[in-house]
């Protein structure tokens, strides 16, 4: 891994629309992976269904009025998407008994019903045209903007694919250290920017104690709590999370007052206090380059930087093994196939 400074520049030219800015010091891939077959408003260009985005953004504003933890849902069900062994490829969406949403890592998922109710809106205006994948890449930009990230180009044309399978889901623990989390990220063609950056999403959004539970009291197989974590977030979370509960509550992924749900830099401050609430963020502190990216977005002046590198590393995620032209195909309902 390269240790000199350099400037990295990310840059979207889409159509005429370039997004750029000076970002930190790591070795890192500079710009999306070739797009090949996806293109930037292809329902608007090239299908029956111009006003699919517009459809789609109405529906998610509606969502996000009423609830406005659906940005933190959406985000977690298109990491669960992208980042299974299938890519982005809406076999989250599918059920069945052997689905990967019945996998244990994928437990607790929401907003299978708000990705239901768009994909009735968009039949009933278009039938058949727009792509169950297409709407959760869609529906989670808008909402991410919603929260306060940027809202940015979606490349689209993606198909549904035919099958699903638990086997197909390889997330990790949560209790991982940074080595092995940047490993899983080179996995799917994301580099360490990427990996740093798309945990950022953890700046709103809850998790079940059962995922925190060993840092509060069994960390590495010791019988006692995380050395890593600050003190008085310990002791607050022990209280929410009792070693012996027989529930599995939630707690706030970055516990703050006021809007739990907001984009914000955040998460990257609270990694420097050693506030992180998942043992993969905290790690993100022991890392030369992740602690220089968590350094870069932490202050008020770096978020505009997290921001820019937010839309151009989900524009890599999205672009993960997808199903295009003659593969797969449109499904009717998101739940099964046609």
């Amino acid at each position: 891994m390269m240790r000199e400074r350099r400037t990295r520049w990310l840059v979207l030219s889409l159509v005429g629309l370039a997004l750029m800015s000076c970002l930190c010091s790591v070795k890192a891939e500079n710009t999306l992976q070739p797009p090949v077959k996806l293109i930037w408003h292809y329902y608007k260009l090239n299908t029956t269904c111009p006003d699919a985005e517009t459809y789609i953004k109405h529906q998610v504003k509606l969502f996000w009025q009423k609830d406005k933890s659906i940005t933190a849902k959406f985000l977690r069900l298109l990491s669960a998407d992208c980042l299974s062994k299938n890519g982005c490829d809406g076999s989250i969406l599918l059920d069945g008994r052997n689905s990967e949403k019945n996998a244990p890592q994928n437990q607790g998922l929401e907003g299978f019903e708000e990705i239901d109710k768009i994909k009735i809106v968009l039949e009933d205006r278009c039938p058949g045209v727009v792509s169950c994948t297409d709407i959760l890449n869609l529906a989670t930009r808008d909402a991410a903007h919603l929260a306060g990230a940027p809202s940015y180009p979606v490349y689209t044309g993606r198909r549904d694919c035919l099958r699903t399978s638990i086997d197909a889901v390889d997330f990790p623990s949560p209790s991982i250290s940074w080595q092995e989390g940047l490993a899983y990220f080179e996995s799917k063609s994301l580099d360490v920017l990427d990996m740093a950056t798309l945990l950022g999403a953890h700046s709103m959004g809850k998790t079940h104690c059962s995922y925190i539970k060993d840092r509060l009291y069994n960390f590495n197989g010791t019988k006692k709590p995380d050395p890593t974590m600050n003190k008085s977030l310990l002791k607050e979370l022990q209280k929410k999370c009792p070693k012996k509960s027989k529930t599995n509550p939630t707690v706030n992924l970055t516990p703050k007052s006021g809007n739990d749900y907001q984009f914000t830099g955040l998460y990257y401050s609270k990694i420097l206090s050693k506030k992180a609430v998942l043992g993969i963020d905290q790690q993100l502190r022991f890392g030369d380059d992740t602690m220089q990216i968590a350094q870069e977005f932490a202050p008020k002046s770096g978020f505009e930087d997290f921001r820019r590198s937010f839309a151009l590393s989900m524009s890599r995620m999205g672009n993960i093994k997808v199903l295009t032209g003659k593969d797969g195909e449109i499904r009717r309902n998101c739940r099964r196939r046609n």
